[in-house]
């Protein structure tokens, strides 16, 4: 490894010398910072961070915190994440949570260990009060920003997230205006506020049509393609009448798709199935997918521009952004005898 030592006794200057030109110092010519720097690149002088990092008291060190990364509704938002965070000199460590409480105040302490300036958080939700760690967080001051709709122990950081109610709202209206009156929804999670968001929208679009909400056409289907599977298996099983079937997300909507299909019921000529998030598989598979397209890679870059106005020690501010309805082949008008 080059070191400073090195680089000094090439350039005929002292250590210092070189450390100032290397820092940009104002007090060497600039004939000296040329002569020094044309050195350092020729012997592959890498500077050591976490030294730098302790004379200036800037590591230059972000950390982004996700359930997991096999989730591909992530993959844009970490994309823009880390691009920008290349742009303005930052290195970005990634953690998962795996929806463990336990492990996301691990991985948020291991990361407070390596000095992180900033994190970006998709919180685990949970009922009750403010846990200890968001607690810690808060007192601490640390730059701090919630990617998504921010459950309440997390309302006083700000958020950077899509206009999930609205986005939902406009994929239900699309489904009463191709006539469908029996409208399943298959939800998330009862505490996770995106799933919340997402139910409340397709509330807000059947009252305004003057509808009543059925709550047994909302049921409870988790977030993945199983979960989707076994919600659209028991629509079938029960009888409910459905010519529509909204779902939280992407996964849950090409599940339900799935065990339409398992049993000879097509979409969408049977039923319409529409989905949230416009994830790949959602405009290959074997229906393209209805969706509202959420804007994650402008949601991350929204996120970094949110948290160097933190560092910079402006105050706090939340950005919404809105989420856009991609109609595909997946939903079609309500046929007159068609149900389930």
């Amino acid at each position: 490894m080059v070191r400073l030592k090195d680089i000094a006794e090439r350039a005929h200057v002292s250590i210092m010398t070189v450390s100032k030109v290397l820092r940009d110092a104002p007090d060497i010519s600039a004939a000296t910072k040329a002569k020094v720097r044309a050195l350092a690149s020729e012997m592959g002088y890498v500077p050591h961070a976490m030294a730098a990092g302790l004379r200036t008291r800037a590591t230059r060190l972000l950390g982004l915190i996700i359930p997991g990364v096999v989730n591909p509704v992530y993959a844009r938002l970490i994309m823009a994440l880390e691009d920008r965070a290349y742009e303005l000199g930052f290195d970005l460590f990634l953690a998962h949570t795996l929806e463990k409480p336990e492990r996301e105040e691990f991985v948020i302490r291991r990361l407070l260990a390596r000095r992180v300036e900033g994190l970006f958080v998709i919180p685990i939700p949970r009922l009750g009060d403010q846990p200890a760690i968001y607690s810690e967080l808060s007192r601490l001051k640390l730059p701090l920003v919630v990617l998504g709709p921010a459950p309440e122990f997390c309302a006083g950081f700000p958020r950077v997230a899509a206009d999930e109610i609205s986005a939902s709202r406009e994929i239900t209206q699309h489904l009463l205006d191709l006539g469908h009156r029996r409208i399943a929804f298959l939800s998330g999670r009862s505490v996770c506020p995106s799933a919340l968001a997402r139910l409340e929208g397709y509330r807000r679009a059947l009252r305004d049509a003057g509808m009543e909400v059925d709550d047994r056409l909302i049921l409870q289907a988790g977030s993945g393609i199983e979960d989707g599977f076994q919600s659209g298996l028991e629509i079938i099983r029960e009888s409910l009448g459905v010519t529509a079937i909204q779902a939280v997300n992407d996964l849950v909507a090409i599940g339900a798709m799935n065990a339409l299909l398992s049993q000879h019921i097509r979409v969408p000529e049977d039923v319409s199935v529409a989905g949230f998030g416009n994830i790949l598989t959602a405009e290959h598979g074997r229906v393209p997918l209805t969706t509202a397209r959420e804007p994650k890679f402008r949601l991350g870059v929204a996120a970094m521009e949110v948290m160097q106005n933190l560092l910079r020690g402006k105050p706090p501010e939340n950005r919404t952004l809105r989420a856009e309805l991609v109609i595909r082949a997946s939903t079609a008008p309500a046929a007159v005898n068609a149900a389930i």
